[in-house]
């Protein structure tokens, strides 16, 4: 990842290989912004005449590459779009320091005026600059990947850089932890990864082996982990943050950590199982959010659970039929083994309300259902509370995250019911995104606010965005960033 400086140098006099600015839309083509008017004025308007002729539009994150030829300290000037100017939103900025890293990947001197007059723009610009940067190729022979090794963002706030950089590479954290393959991140090293993360962190981490879940009750983990040979885990963070004590609300966040979905004796079709390996994006952004809050030293006290396991085809798999005793004593008919990622998000959530908590938010990877609503690039949100599902939202927006609220209607619960037990873990095709919301509404302390995010569309991307790489996106964990440092103020 490349370094993310401030300077108090004058933008037009910033030598680097390439000079990052902004322009807004127009109805008659383009305006440049402030710091590219003033690079214009001393190009000899060139720039201006350059983009012209280029047939340049400022889209949000379109970029068209300017060489200057020796007439700046700067080898080229990279324009891009920022969208409307009325005002400029962040999520624009972002996207625009994103697109231009991409861009610009093969230079290793970079500066940015993109955040000059625009209130966070420093943290939204760090951010996409970082997250445009982003690669997974830990497992190639010849790794590439961008060669830029230090952004200069002249005038910025240095601590609002960092604010950035922290929040960038959390989510790069939970990428990285996504796009591990299953057979390296295994439950137990998941586990490990969350230790060791705690461990430079500063906060507390406990893991529940097979054993310890057998014997405390959890009998969705076993039910799920039980036909892999790698048994399942529970991963339990703690972080609370200075003068948080006992007078901050607890917050609970909940991860689904499932490192790989076969759909068990429900079996997923070939082509839907190639991506699996991603079904453990909720419990990745959880620990990156944790990780980034230690960071941060947010005022918060916060209790994570990532419930861990595998779903595979073994003699000890569970079957259709069976019926599933969860932690705190409620009972599943299991009728569907790729319906599984409930099963462990229910015991976890059993366990976290021992600890009080006075509010409750599970991520996860949860159904595919929500695709189909909603599509690929936003995510769906379900909540028991209005001002927690404000909340949420207005933290989503805040951090380029998508989230569209969803129904809760008690009346659909009817579809789960079961002849021998509480209640059925799947029903009919119809509603099946709500329906895994309310099986799961059902295992929360009676009162305690919650909210349930179902990132199964946006926790992937099929192909490369402007912030976001093919893969895993890491999406949630800005999101549950902001949220708690929000509730924290």
């Amino acid at each position: 990842m490349p370094q993310i400086v401030s300077s108090q140098d004058d933008v037009t006099s910033l030598a680097c290989d390439a000079l990052v600015v902004g322009a807004h839309e127009r109805d008659d083509g383009f305006e440049l912004s402030p710091p590219a008017a003033a690079i214009d004025d001393t190009f000899g308007g060139h720039l201006h005449e350059a983009l012209t002729q280029f047939g340049f539009k400022a889209n949000p994150g379109n970029v068209q590459v300017i060489p200057t030829l020796g007439n700046l300290p700067a080898g080229a000037i990279v324009v891009v779009g920022l969208g409307s100017d009325a005002p400029v939103q962040l999520a624009s900025v972002r996207r625009a320091a994103a697109a231009a890293a991409r861009r610009v990947s093969e230079r290793h001197q970079v500066a940015s005026a993109l955040h000059e007059g625009i209130k966070g723009g420093e943290r939204a610009a760090a951010e996409g600059f970082l997250l445009g940067s982003y690669r997974f190729s830990k497992y190639k022979k010849h790794p590439g990947g961008p060669k830029i090794e230090r952004i200069v963002m002249p005038g910025a706030d240095a601590d609002e850089i960092e604010r950035g950089i922290v929040y960038a590479e959390a989510t790069s954290l939970a990428r990285d932890l996504t796009n591990e393959p299953a057979d390296v991140l295994t439950p137990a090293e998941l586990a490990d990864r969350a230790r060791a993360a705690a461990d430079v962190g500063g906060f507390e981490c406990s893991v529940l082996d097979e054993r310890e879940l057998r014997s405390g009750g959890y009998g969705g983990l076993l039910a799920v982990g039980g036909g892999s040979a790698a048994p399942p885990r529970l991963v339990r963070l703690r972080y609370v943050g200075p003068d948080a004590g006992v007078a901050l609300p607890k917050i609970a966040l909940i991860g689904k950590g499932i490192t790989y979905d076969s759909g068990g004796l429900t079996i997923k079709p070939a082509a839907n199982m190639e991506t699996m390996k991603t079904d453990m994006g909720g419990g990745a952004a959880v620990i990156a959010a944790v990780t980034a809050l230690a960071r941060l030293r947010a005022a918060a006290d916060v209790v994570a659970y990532i419930p861990c396991a595998e779903n595979m085809i073994g003699p000890a798999a569970m079957r259709p039929g069976d019926v599933i005793h969860h932690y705190g004593g409620r009972t599943t008919e299991m009728v569907n083994a790729d319906a599984e990622g409930r099963l462990v998000l229910a015991d976890a959530i059993a366990r976290a309300n021992e600890d009080e908590p006075a509010v409750v938010v599970d991520i996860a990877t949860l159904t595919g259902h929500i695709s189909v609503a909603l599509g690929k690039k936003i995510a769906g949100l379900f909540a028991t509370d209005d001002e927690l599902a404000t909340e949420l939202m207005a933290a989503g927006e805040a951090a380029g995250e998508r989230f569209w609220r969803m129904p809760l209607p008690d009346d659909y619960m009817s579809d789960l019911d079961s002849d021998i037990a509480d209640a059925k873990n799947s029903g009919s095709r119809y509603g099946g995104g709500i329906t895994a919301a309310l099986f799961l509404k059902a295992f929360v302390a009676p009162g305690t606010p919650w909210a349930h995010l179902d990132i199964a569309g946006t926790g992937r991307a099929e192909s490369e965005g402007h912030d976001t790489p093919k893969g895993a996106t890491g999406f949630g964990t800005r999101t549950l960033i902001e949220w708690v440092e929000g509730r924290a103020k």
